[in-house]
């Protein structure tokens, strides 16, 4: 079977090389001229853990290839999928205009029957929208199906989440579309993956309603925390004795300066909108995204009132990505906080494994370091950004003796505090209030 992925971003490319992967021909579109030149040369522009090795595996065997002629693309295709961005408007909303400016460039090449898959998060009612615009501009009349296959890729371990996933969900109305798609995901039959068939609407749905669930447990859990620090209670404890209840389990329960990156963020503002324009008020995941804002403000006053004024301090900053093994720095609390340190005076000597080149588009007033024990040398205090394996170990005297005061705030409590303490370290981390015996 021959398919055709439009837009090599993220998804796009995580898709078109996992599917090639499946032993599927492949062909990944983009208008960008100069990505689609590199990733001929294999050169992979975002980072994700074995998407490099993956990528120059299915090209050397023939599966994958990569084009800028979207129209050879689609007819030779019998599946396209929709991988672009749906970025967000002021109000929250998605901003559609890359999906359909596609569905309308699909319309003029049709040669036959496809099914036209979108993998882009798109608001609940896009699906319809597409087939209306592509029947509108059909150059001559053929069939075509329209599928959403929403994807639940977590950056980092996007490879292991589409070739190991928890579940395919696929919305059609069409049982020819179905089939092909099941065919297409065929080798997820031998690992017993969960197939979820739907109608298009509810598979969209699906999305929208996975990344607001679990953006509502991280907001929770840093409600829990802040209220930890008030009544001396130990948020970690906490989170253990929710997450040994089935019913809640113990993922997303992780304290810290909230949820950030490319989907929670856009999403739950998506949802909020897709609501509002129903005349409904989701007033719930409203209250979690208001959370989340505020904990950036929590965090900021934490570090503030560890040091008093920050006029005139330096910090080292452990983490720019809002999440481990990525260099997305969407959203990212780290970047958000830095910027309110900057704005108070502090200045800012920083460090992460990956991010810094995407950093400095941002954060052009920072010190960018080549190592953690740089990154914190004649600071007056470590604060600890982003859970990077590299940081969960680090050589605790080597980093007491670069900083000028042994100062360690965990935003992300890596550290045990009675360690740090021993170490010679004022540590402070978020929602424990309490010691344990």
């Amino acid at each position: 079977m021959n398919i055709t992925v439009i837009g090599s971003g993220y998804v796009g490319l995580v898709t078109g090389a996992c599917f090639a992967e499946f032993g599927v021909h492949v062909t990944c579109v983009d208008k960008e001229q100069d990505k689609i030149a590199a990733l001929q040369k294999g050169q992979i522009p975002i980072y994700e853990p074995g998407l490099a090795e993956l990528v120059a595996k299915n090209m050397s065997h023939g599966r994958l290839q990569f084009t800028t002629d979207i129209a050879s693309a689609i007819r030779g295709a019998l599946v396209i999928f929709i991988a672009v961005g749906t970025p967000p408007r002021g109000d929250g909303s998605a901003n559609m205009v890359y999906v359909e400016a596609v569905a309308e460039t699909i319309s003029q090449h049709l040669n036959g029957y496809k099914v036209i898959v979108t993998k882009s998060t798109v608001p609940v009612g896009t699906g319809e929208r597409l087939r209306k615009i592509i029947g509108k501009n059909l150059k001559e009349q053929v069939d075509f199906d329209i599928v959403s296959n929403p994807e639940f890729l977590r950056e980092g371990s996007a490879i292991e989440d589409f070739l190991r996933p928890n579940r395919v969900v696929i919305g059609a109305n069409s049982q020819q579309a179905v089939a092909i798609l099941k065919d297409l995901y065929r080798p997820l039959y031998l690992i017993e993956t969960p197939f979820l068939v739907t109608d298009v609407a509810t598979a969209e749905l699906i999305k929208y309603a996975s990344n607001a669930f679990l953006a509502t447990k991280i907001s929770f859990i840093n409600e829990m925390a802040n209220l930890c620090e008030k009544v001396g209670a130990d948020v970690h404890q906490v989170a253990k004795g929710m997450g040994l209840d089935g019913r809640i389990g113990p993922k997303f329960l992780h304290p810290g300066p909230g949820y950030g990156g490319s989907c929670f963020p856009k999403d739950t503002t998506a949802l909020v909108q897709i609501a509002k324009e129903k005349g409904y008020e989701l007033e719930l995941l409203s209250a979690v995204i208001r959370a989340n804002a505020r904990q950036r403000t929590i965090m900021v006053e934490k570090i503030r009132q560890v040091l008093g004024s920050l006029e005139g301090k330096t910090l080292g900053a452990l983490g720019l990505a809002f999440k481990p093994n990525t260099d997305d720095i969407r959203e990212s609390p780290a970047i958000e906080i830095i910027q309110a340190l900057l704005e108070s005076g502090a200045k800012v000597r920083a460090y992460d494994p990956a991010a810094m080149s995407e950093a400095k588009r941002v954060l052009k007033e920072i010190t960018y370091c080549d190592d953690p024990y740089n990154a914190v040398s004649g600071t007056d205090a470590v604060i600890l950004l982003t859970e990077w394996n590299e940081f969960r170990n680090l050589d605790l005297d080597r980093l007491r003796q670069a900083l000028r005061q042994p100062v360690f705030i965990d935003l992300r409590n890596v550290y045990d505090e009675q360690r740090m303490t021993r170490a010679g370290f004022r540590y402070v981390g978020v929602g424990r209030g309490a010691k344990t015996v």
